[in-house]
């Protein structure tokens, strides 16, 4: 039987801490050619019509995809606001109950619609909501109507990112060769028009909104430009496609069509409307990031850590014998005094747990100590249990 004393609230103490890790997700990753050519980045296919099949969004790995030991670092998708202007010139007509219209030369214009309305519902409360960088702009040159989202996964973003460690390596403009654009250049990794898309100045907005807190994304080299919103609490970040891609500039390659795969040839803005999902993510991911060893995106994530300390305390008279039936002979004498000793030596013990119970006496939880504890009549002890969760 254990040896018992009640807890006062005066003995607990309840603390919160934050632990902060430096997350560095490299270009190779991002691109998706990984190790020994094997991807890092890895589609769903969820869209089919006719030849044409694609996911919704793309998850990047920090190592081949295809291994076990892989961990997924974020997701990748695009979205397209509906009453945007690349939507409304490539519509071509709407049904009575409201339904968007588009040629055969379009493909998953409808899916891109509703990503973008599904991130707006989640992180503005309305599906029909635009947003706008910065957040609190109402200009129309704000509104972010072509998005590249990024979703940071829960074991990289923990509780939530830290304000002004956000840093992003992206390459506004695609491959190009003496100015003239490069064949195929869809999928040839770029090193054009490089700019730096941090978070800094987050720190001076403190605000929370429906999506949480969040900070604007800006040019590093140019702060009063800003390029997309950061939710912290969420982990996703929006970049606006009409400021980190030179829209004018002329692209080649292959893209998914409903009739099979096909050649394209248009701006970027183009390529939004005629590609599908997996086209668009592919072309930004394994072009607009580079190959290389370098960082592409990089943050740091904040893990809450709340603590309770329970002081246990034990007096000078207190927990001097042990429950332990050892601790007795079979004549009942302890067995720690000699005998006829009993006089002149006092009884001590060897704490080596303590045990948290709740009211019912029912067992909680038990701290070990590293070695024992004497314990005796000379000795006050107070023993803190540190409990984190």
């Amino acid at each position: 039987m254990a040896i018992f004393k009640e807890i006062t609230p005066a003995d607990v103490n309840r603390v919160g801490s934050f632990l902060n890790q430096v997350v560095d997700i490299v270009q190779s990753d991002i691109s998706g050619s990984g190790i020994s050519g094997t991807s890092t980045r890895k589609g769903y296919e969820q869209f089919i019509s006719q030849s044409a099949t694609s996911g919704l969004f793309q998850t990047v790995y920090d190592q081949p995809a295809d291994l076990q030991t892989a961990n997924a670092v974020a997701d990748f998708s695009v979205g397209l606001f509906y009453s945007g202007t690349v939507v409304q010139a490539a519509k071509t007509g709407e049904t009575s109950t409201g339904l968007l219209l588009f040629s055969s030369q379009t493909l998953m214009v409808r899916e891109k619609i509703d990503t973008y309305k599904n991130y707006a519902a989640t992180l503005l409360g309305n599906a029909d909501s635009a947003f706008y960088a910065p957040y609190t702009s109402a200009d129309s040159a704000d509104k972010i109507e072509n998005a590249l989202f990024i979703d940071f996964k829960r074991l990289f973003k923990r509780d939530f990112l830290k304000k002004e460690t956000f840093a992003m390596k992206f390459y506004t403009s695609a491959s190009n060769t003496s100015g003239n654009p490069v064949a195929n250049n869809l999928s040839k990794t770029s090193e054009q028009g490089p700019v730096i898309v941090t978070d800094a100045g987050a720190n001076t907005i403190d605000a929370t909104v429906f999506g949480g807190r969040y900070g604007n994304l800006v040019n590093a080299t140019n702060t009063a430009e800003t390029l997309g919103l950061l939710f912290y609490d969420a982990g996703t970040a929006i970049l606006d496609f009409g400021k980190i891609v030179s829209g004018t500039q002329e692209l080649r390659g292959h893209i998914s069509s409903v009739n099979g795969t096909r050649v394209f040839t248009g701006s970027f803005n183009q390529l939004l409307i005629s590609g599908s999902v997996d086209d668009v993510v592919n072309h930004v991911c394994s072009t607009r990031f580079s190959s290389g060893s370098l960082t592409g995106i990089t943050f740091q994530n904040v893990t809450e850590i709340n603590s309770m300390t329970v002081a246990c305390r034990a007096s000078a008279n207190e927990f001097n014998y042990s429950s332990n039936p050892t601790y007795t002979d079979s004549q009942n004498r302890i067995v720690v005094i000699e005998a006829g000793q009993e006089q002149y030596q006092t009884a001590f013990s060897f704490i080596t747990s303590v045990g948290l119970y709740d009211a019912n006496n029912n067992l909680l939880a038990v701290a070990k100590m590293s070695r024992p504890i004497q314990k005796s009549l000379e000795k006050d002890l107070l023993i803190k249990v540190r409990l984190d969760f």
